[in-house]
């Protein structure tokens, strides 16, 4: 094999080896600061306890349509945020359970329209059960309460949010 060939092999692997380096720091930095704001919104902005709760940081979970850093940065900001302001310890293990589950799916929504969807569903759920096996809470009346919270933060806050970021989508989020 000429030299001058061998060469451009051994730069061009070069090239995609700092590409990876570059894509996985990136992940880590998006994933990073998700959780980060994630964790600090909950924490700073409560949003009710029990039945009726609108969670701001919730907005957030349609982070996770633009970019899949957003999947584990939810979770480890919504794990983080339960144990501090979370309802105990099924709170903390289901509700971030909850959000992982919510933010994968949201991921992999088609559509702007479906994307707030995941959460709401899981979350009614999820945190029904979670008040039932808390405080036992009624299920259905939770689940409703939950949901409506829900609809609140996911559609009435991270749709618009959403909106913005598609605009912005390339500065933001690097190609997609």
């Amino acid at each position: 094999m000429p030299a001058g060939l061998c060469n451009r092999l051994m730069v061009g692997e070069r090239i995609q080896e700092m590409n990876k380096t570059r894509f996985k720091t990136r992940f880590l930095a998006e994933a990073a600061i998700i959780a980060a704001l994630y964790a600090v919104l909950t924490i700073a902005i409560p949003g009710g306890s029990g039945q009726i709760q609108v969670r701001v940081s919730e907005a957030l979970t349609i982070l996770a349509f633009f970019t899949p850093a957003a999947i584990p940065g939810l979770f480890l900001g919504c794990l983080t945020a339960n144990i501090f302001v979370g309802a105990g310890l099924y709170d903390i293990i289901l509700g971030s359970l909850a959000t992982l589950l919510a933010a994968y799916l949201t991921g992999k929504m088609p559509s702007k329209y479906l994307a707030p969807l995941p959460p709401v569903i899981i979350n009614a759920v999820a945190v029904a059960i979670i008040l039932k096996l808390s405080v036992n809470a009624p299920l259905l009346i939770t689940m409703g309460f939950v949901a409506l919270g829900e609809l609140i933060a996911c559609y009435g806050l991270g749709y618009p949010l959403m909106i913005f970021l598609q605009k912005n989508r390339s500065r933001l989020f690097g190609r997609q």
